[in-house]
């Protein structure tokens, strides 16, 4: 994902919205399906790999398209609830691995040339959502803003109709606004001497050849000051929420494989992280009875969906400055507050109330970025960010098992840490409340 991030969001502010979400949900479902037959483990690896460079770009530039249909008052709103959307897939996941996995499902199939366990049925599921996404982009419409941007004011304006007809239950020609600003001679008379203008009605082999004249603004002031303020927070507050998100489950494993060994109700965590640190004991006992672990994990997808909503419901009141240094600096202290925790509903309480937390504030970073950046960059301002976090995070899961090995207390006070210095940082970003998109 991280290799994918400049190249999709380059393809999607030159050629559009609409089309390039369907072929990249399309293209994840090809991969998510070679991954299901899998007989291999490279032929894994591999299918993961291109999955990952593919849903990249419909990732992010899925916000982009929803944001460009919305106006000022509503856009943020409507990025967390993608956000919620993406914790109702959280919670169900793992029901359905806990369904599925804990069967010892084994079959083959052609002589045996074809054999399936629990984990390809699983993968094969999953390949549902992905081609329900590109189906259902087959119906949608291009983004208005991206048609006014590059100069199609008449099909821009016909489907401001439709959508006025279908919201107010009027006739399209009753929309009050007959004609849209004309932004392609709006840059003309404007010129950016760093470039950025855009063909009127051009065709997709003169975007492409526009393309690095229309991006290059984003690497020149104002732009660029801007972006690597960006980055920075979002590379962060991800590194925080993600390292500590996908060491999740194993912390959870930990405790759950303490009260299994040792036939206690309740359990320290700091002990039970014991059990993660490499020993050079050379045999093991294998605990099958981990119910609790997916449980738990479904805890903290539901406390995630409910720090959405609360965060969606003050997103309007409350400056969004403001709302990210809060977020993040109540996100660290929950990860402080974890350290001294002395039973597993303690632990598990604060580990969600921290992924809850960082997770609102990483959507509200992407909410800003939407707002701050022009339609000719929005997707590629956001896809970098984005790259920027997921580089933060693979840093960080690459340091947590050092963090884990030096102590109890390092692992929870850094990653805490992280957040707070995030959220200070976020009270350098301009302001975007209502702002309205350029």
């Amino acid at each position: 994902m991280i290799s994918s991030g400049v190249i999709w969001g380059f393809l999607f502010d030159t050629l559009g919205r609409r089309k390039l979400l369907m072929i990249g949900y399309f293209l994840d479902f090809l991969c998510v399906l070679v991954s299901a037959f899998s007989q291999t483990k490279a032929m894994l690896i591999t299918a993961k790999f291109f999955g990952g460079f593919i849903i990249n770009g419909p990732y992010s530039a899925l916000s982009t398209y929803v944001s460009e249909f919305h106006s000022a008052k509503n856009r943020g709103r409507m990025q967390l609830f993608i956000a919620i959307v993406f914790c109702w897939g959280g919670i169900a996941f793992p029901w359905l691995s806990w369904g599925i996995l804990s069967n010892n499902i084994h079959f083959s199939i052609f002589n045996d040339s074809l054999r399936f366990y629990s984990w390809n049925i699983l993968l094969l599921i999953c390949c549902l959502p992905p081609i329900i996404s590109a189906i259902a982009f087959a119906f949608m419409p291009e983004s208005p803003k991206f048609l006014m941007t590059v100069g199609e004011n008449e099909k821009a304006l016909a489907l401001f109709q439709k959508m006025y007809s279908i919201n107010k239950r009027q006739p399209p020609e009753t929309f009050p606004i007959k004609q849209l600003v004309n932004e392609t001679e709006l840059k003309k008379t404007s010129p950016n001497q760093h470039g950025g203008q855009v063909t009127a009605k051009r065709s997709q082999i003169e975007a492409l050849r526009e393309g690095w004249q229309q991006i290059r603004p984003l690497f020149f002031p104002p732009f660029l000051l801007l972006l690597l303020l960006i980055c920075s927070i979002q590379a962060l507050f991800t590194m925080s929420v993600n390292t500590f998100r996908l060491w999740l489950p194993q912390i959870f494993q930990a405790l759950n494989d303490y009260q299994y060994y040792y036939d206690v109700s309740s359990v320290d965590l700091c002990k039970s992280l014991e059990l993660i640190r490499p020993s050079n004991q050379t045999d093991c006992e294998f605990n099958v009875d981990n119910a609790s672990v997916y449980l738990n994990s479904m805890i903290v997808n539901i406390t995630v969906m409910l720090c959405e909503i609360l965060t969606a419901c003050l997103i309007n009141s409350i400056n969004k400055k403001t709302l990210l240094f809060v977020l993040g600096v109540f996100a660290g202290g929950c990860l402080f507050i974890l350290y001294f925790s002395v039973n597993t509903t303690f632990a598990v309480s604060f580990a969600a109330l921290f992924t809850g937390l960082s997770t609102s504030a990483a959507n509200v970073v992407v909410i800003v970025n939407i707002a701050l950046f022009p339609t000719t960059l929005r997707t590629m301002s956001l896809a970098t960010a984005l790259m920027c976090g997921r580089i933060g995070s693979m840093i960080g899961n690459l340091v947590f098992p050092l963090l884990i090995q030096a102590g109890c207390a390092p692992p929870f006070f850094t990653i805490g840490s992280l957040a707070i210095v995030s959220s200070f940082v976020s009270l350098l970003l301009p302001n975007s409340d209502m702002k309205e998109l350029i």
